[in-house]
């Protein structure tokens, strides 16, 4: 089955808020090796005019992942889950994330093409705070590999 090209511009609700924290932000920092004392020391971070940790480039996948769960969850995209890779990620940043940062995501399907029997779909999941000031957009591309008559 085919990804349904009807997903483009397809805007999902938002997800519950997500609250960051100091011990997410150390944890997934040492799971990624940035060693960045501003993501570990408080202190590092503040001297640095930041007003918690900072959390490393690639944290907003955490979030993220929440919003691409409501894609692979609708009934009607046509995308099997165990034919899926991740084929590319990107983040634009208005500022960095910082610990006690409450951020909401929303996820909007931007492109779905075929190529070769394969599907390609690219979603952006735009975070924001409650008050609505934009933080980072994580553009992600999943590759839903085709079946094996696929070219």
């Amino acid at each position: 089955m085919a990804v349904n090209p009807e997903l483009v511009d397809v805007v999902f609700s938002p997800v519950d808020a997500y609250l960051v924290g100091r011990e997410k932000i150390r944890e997934f920092a040492s799971a990624t090796f940035a060693i960045d004392p501003q993501h570990h020391e408080v202190e590092v971070a503040k001297a640095r005019g930041f007003a918690d940790l900072v959390a490393p480039p690639t944290f907003p996948i955490v979030i993220q992942e929440k919003t691409l769960q409501q894609l692979l969850d609708h009934p009607d995209s046509g995308i099997d889950f165990s034919r899926v890779v991740h084929g590319d990620q990107q983040f634009s940043y208005s500022r960095p994330i910082v610990a006690g940062d409450e951020l909401i995501a929303t996820l909007r399907v931007t492109k779905v093409q075929s190529l070769g029997g394969h599907s390609m779909v690219t979603s952006e999941s735009t975070m924001a705070t409650p008050e609505g000031e934009h933080v980072v957009t994580a553009t992600s591309t999943l590759v839903v590999r085709g079946g094996e008559d696929a070219a």
